[in-house]
């Protein structure tokens, strides 16, 4: 553990999947005596999770996509900006490394600091690494990857590469030691159905009717949590209540850590954060990756998972009702079937992934002795104005 305090700064894209890791290293950097700031969007701002700790600095949208020269004119103007706006940062916080998380509004922050020659380290949740990852992989010091298999990972950066996991919630962290809910043949069957933060039209017209497939014994033990579009949830509530399942509909749900450590059985979207809860609470999944994610990203995420056996992945192209009753019979059907699935999704766990990376940041940075010397003069600062308020005093 670090003996001085240092300051860090987190950039990242205004999506779940990019700030929950980043809260989470804020967690622990903070926890190790560090001062952390957050350079995001708008929309990143208002994510809900973010430590007490942890001070917020909206950048400009800067993306340049699109085939609208306007559009490139404006993303590059945001750009500029933005860089502008993290170099003032800089002046006056010191980070000693900035560390991106992915997403465009982490890009101006990554030039900033590159231009100002502090340290930077890069997190890539998904098993595919992202566009504005990829673009600075070559430049920053170090990566840290969430998957054993990361695609559009030039091989001759792996010296610069550092397994660690993707950071996850605290209270869901705190699940991992708990044992997998009691499943047997004559008990509840709780399934937890989610599409992300946005909910996914796609399950509310497939997983209902799916349910309703199972054989009898096994769908007379039902018990179902979805969350759904807000357009789509009295759609959903009728079709439950047509089949005769009992089933808990909201379009968010705060408790989701709750939600998730009653069930025996998830079924949803790939996205990375959503990976990362499943493997380290260890619950079993049937997953329809997003056919739209960027390279297919959320099509490798479920890699290792499946392939340890904790997960069964369905194409959205494939995913009926039909198929998915006999994806969940064959894991359900008898009960040490899905515990040995919940098990094997545990083992495909990284519950050090905020430690690792707090470690891996750490190590770059200020030399130890310029961190001393930085601390005496900002306590000499202090010092000077705390007499100089009381000269003024007298």
């Amino acid at each position: 553990m670090s003996q001085v305090s240092r300051h860090y700064v987190l950039a990242a894209g205004g999506t779940g999947g990019h700030l929950i890791p980043a809260f989470a290293l804020a967690a622990e950097l903070d926890r190790r005596g560090h001062h952390v700031a957050l350079i995001t969007d708008e929309r990143g701002a208002a994510i809900p999770g973010k430590p007490s700790c942890l001070t917020t600095h909206v950048l400009p949208p800067g993306r340049i996509a699109g085939k609208n020269p306007l559009n490139w004119v404006r993303g590059a103007r945001g750009i500029l900006e933005g860089r502008q706006m993290a170099l003032r940062l800089f002046e006056s916080f010191e980070p000693s490394a900035v560390v991106g998380f992915g997403g465009y509004p982490a890009m101006p922050t990554l030039l900033a600091a590159a231009s100002a020659s502090i340290p930077t380290v890069l997190h890539e949740q998904n098993a595919v690494l992202g566009r504005v990852n990829r673009y600075f992989a070559g430049k920053v010091d170090a990566i840290a990857t969430s998957c054993r298999k990361v695609d559009r990972l030039d091989p001759k950066l792996e010296g610069k590469v550092t397994l660690v996991g993707n950071p996850v919630r605290t209270e869901v962290l705190a699940l991992r030691d708990e044992p997998f809910p009691d499943f047997t043949e004559d008990s509840l069957f709780r399934i937890l159905v989610t599409g992300g933060s946005q909910g996914a039209r796609v399950l509310s017209e497939v997983v209902p009717d799916g349910l309703a497939m199972l054989p009898p014994a096994l769908r007379s033990r039902l018990q179902v949590i979805q969350q759904c579009r807000a357009e789509d949830i009295e759609a959903v509530r009728e079709r439950y209540a047509s089949h005769g399942i009992p089933a808990e509909l909201a379009t968010y749900y705060e408790d989701m850590a709750e939600r998730l450590a009653g069930a025996h059985l998830f079924i949803g979207r790939a996205g990375a954060s959503t990976i990362a809860e499943l493997t380290a609470v260890g619950r079993p999944a049937i997953l329809i990756p997003l056919p739209i994610a960027t390279d297919d990203h959320q099509a490798a995420n479920t890699r290792e998972i499946v392939a340890a056996g904790g997960a069964r992945a369905i194409r959205q192209e494939g995913f009926t009702g039909a198929t998915l009753a006999k994806q969940i019979n064959a894991m359900a059907q008898h009960p040490a079937t899905l515990a040995n699935a919940a098990h094997a999704a545990w083992n495909c766990g990284y519950p050090k992934a905020a430690r690792d990376l707090a470690d891996l940041v750490e190590s770059f940075g200020a030399d130890p002795i310029m961190d001393v010397i930085r601390m005496d003069l900002q306590g000499a600062k202090a010092r000077n104005g705390e007499a100089l308020a009381t000269e003024g005093a007298l």
